[in-house]
């Protein structure tokens, strides 16, 4: 692999640090992590957003939560037809062979996925419309969600809602895929809609009951 270059200075330096601080305090625990495997309670799929930090806003430790990132944080619907599907293969291992009891679905503010999303459905993204783009394709997951909050007329508060809708149109799709609704279904699984103020810090939870996100 002739492309492959050496780590960069700076992340090497923070690997070094974190070995001789982090992991030299805590050997024991890693190596029952190792020896033990991993045994999360939890899925959470979240955005690439580089300002999204799941580990650091739950508190944390490695081995508890099943982390799954993409962009703008979507499940696609089921689709079983034979071809590559990553996050679809993440949700599968995370509730058929770890058998995690809940699957957490997080979306942001400020998401440049879901403003993208927006932009395209609106006609002002032709980059995005063309066949070869693979965001543009993976956000056609959310224009069901777009077509929810079209007729907000302020363009920052429909980016708003359809980050939201982001989460939503992910929670339905989930139920798509058999072996998650049979879970639901039993009670060994449960799903939850959140969303992140990155700003202000805030989180909101999505209330099926009165069909709103409610602060946490």
């Amino acid at each position: 692999m002739q492309h492959a270059k050496p780590l960069p200075n700076y992340l090497v330096q923070r690997f070094q640090g974190w070995k001789a601080t982090t992991y030299e305090k805590n050997q024991s625990w890693y190596r029952h992590l190792m020896t033990q495997g991993q045994h999360p309670r939890a899925m959470i799929i979240s955005c690439c957003d580089s300002r999204v930090h799941v580990t650091s806003i739950f508190g944390a430790d490695q081995g508890e939560f099943f982390i799954h990132r993409n962009i703008a944080n979507l499940v696609p619907p089921y689709e079983p037809d034979g071809n590559k599907h990553g996050t679809s293969a993440a949700i599968e291992y995370a509730v058929t062979a770890l058998k995690v009891a809940h699957v957490v679905v997080m979306g942001h503010s400020q998401c440049g996925g879901v403003r993208g999303c927006m932009d395209m459905c609106e006609g002002n993204a032709p980059a995005l419309e063309s066949k070869e783009s693979f965001v543009g394709r993976w956000m056609d997951t959310l224009r069901p969600g777009y077509e929810r909050v079209s007729k907000i007329k302020d363009s920052d508060k429909r980016a708003s809602a359809l980050e939201r809708e982001s989460v939503l149109v992910s929670l339905e799709n989930l139920m798509s895929f058999p072996f998650v609704a049979d879970r639901v279904q039993s009670g060994e699984l449960t799903l939850h809609g959140l969303w992140h103020d990155i700003g202000e810090g805030g989180l909101e939870c999505y209330n099926a009951q009165s069909a709103a996100f409610e602060p946490v």
